[in-house]
This record gives structure tokens, C-alpha cells and sequence, in this order.
């Protein structure tokens, strides 16, 4: 799915008017549990940051499309919690990854609400605490503020280092080159990330 990063930009870089619903998108995309495994929505996040910073890209419609997909995405994987409960563990992707939810399960049950807010900045559980969240009937009341105030500060966290980076990088390497810089790097540790974790499952089975 990396591959979806360029093309993603180039569009939003070229009509800028739709950077609202792409970034609405990629941040539900990214925070929902369902598609989360699949969705590049970090690196498109990052990546938006560096044409922010290069002025191809408005401020405000990226941001609060970013935070308002986050908000939903999150809102959505709870309900279906509270819906199905642990049986929704049966179904795909969980049942490709079958300590995902488990693993989630208990990271709420040991930082109770409070995990909601901090899960959304750990990328391996970020979508699945609030399916957990749902699963343990967290109140709803305690679910929204977590919930929002995090995708308040996650979604700009994360445009704003790739406008600091890109603000950096066009000084030095200029703006193109600072965009294909960005998407090595991550394409790169999104590699790692992947050996590392198939690593750990192959010395968590033997």
C-alpha cells in the first residue's frame, strides 16, 4: 500500500481544493481498525507536512480533515465493539493476526481509559485500543474526550514534523528532493518494522 503514497500526494499537490476529504480519508483510513493494517495513512500524514511546508498544500483544510478522520475512525472501531464484543476477533484481519486484539485487550485493561489517548500515538495498537475500548464498555463520555483531544494533538504531530522537516530540507536539498528523501526513510522503517515484528511472532511461536 506504500505505494498509494505518491500518487496521493501528487493529486492533493495538484488540486489542492480536495486536500480536505483525501486527508479525511487517510486519517480514517489510518484509525480504523479494519483498514488501519492496510492504509498508509502515516506516511501520507508526513509526507502532506513536507507540501505544507513548500506551500502546495492549505493549512487548515489538511489539519482538520486529519483530525476529524482520526476522530471518526476511532468513534467507528468503538461501536463495533460495543456491538460484537470479543467475537469480533473471528474475523479478518484478527484472525490473520490473532494476538492483535488480545494484545489490545490487555494494554486496556492495564491503563485502563487513559489507553485510548495514549494507544493513538503507538503505531501497532493505535486502531485497535478503541475496538478494546468498545469490547470493555469503557463510558462514552470518558471514550470522546480520549478520543478527541488525541486526535487533536496526533494528527497535527505529525504534518507538523513533516512542515518542520520540509522547511528544512528545501533549504538544503530543495523541495522534490526532500519529498523522495521523506518516503525513503519511511518506506524504510516500515521494512524494519515489518522483519522486526515477523521476528518477534517467529520467536513467540518456537
Amino acid at each position: 500500500m506504500e505505494t498509494l503514497v505518491k500518487p496521493t500526494l501528487d493529486f492533493i499537490a495538484a488540486h489542492s481544493g480536495w486536500a480536505f476529504p483525501v486527508m479525511f480519508v487517510t486519517s480514517f483510513g489510518e484509525s480504523f481498525a479494519f483498514l488501519s493494517l492496510l492504509f498508509p495513512g502515516t506516511s501520507i500524514l508526513i509526507l502532506a507536512g513536507t507540501l505544507m511546508s513548500a506551500g502546495s498544500l492549505p493549512y487548515w483544510p489538511v489539519v482538520a480533515g486529519a483530525v476529524l478522520g482520526a476522530v471518526l475512525g476511532d468513534s467507528i472501531s468503538f461501536w463495533l465493539g460495543r456491538r460484537y464484543g470479543g467475537g469480533i476477533g473471528r474475523i479478518w484481519p484478527f484472525t490473520r493476526n490473532p494476538e492483535l486484539l488480545p494484545n489490545s485487550i490487555r494494554f486496556f485493561a492495564r491503563h485502563g481509559g487513559k489507553s485510548v489517548f495514549i494507544g493513538r500515538f503507538f503505531g501497532p495498537v493505535r486502531a485497535v485500543i478503541p475496538l478494546a475500548a468498545g469490547i470493555m464498555r469503557m463510558p462514552r463520555g470518558w471514550f470522546w474526550f480520549a478520543n478527541v483531544t488525541s486526535a487533536i494533538l496526533w494528527a497535527p504531530m505529525l504534518l507538523f514534523a513533516g512542515d518542520a522537516v520540509g522547511d528544512f530540507g528545501n533549504h538544503v536539498i530543495g523541495s522534490a528532493n526532500t519529498a523522495l528523501l521523506v518516503l525513503g526513510g519511511l518506506t524504510a522503517f516500515g521494512i524494519l518494522a515489518t522483519v522486526w515484528a515477523m521476528v518477534r511472532s517467529g520467536r513467540s511461536r518456537s
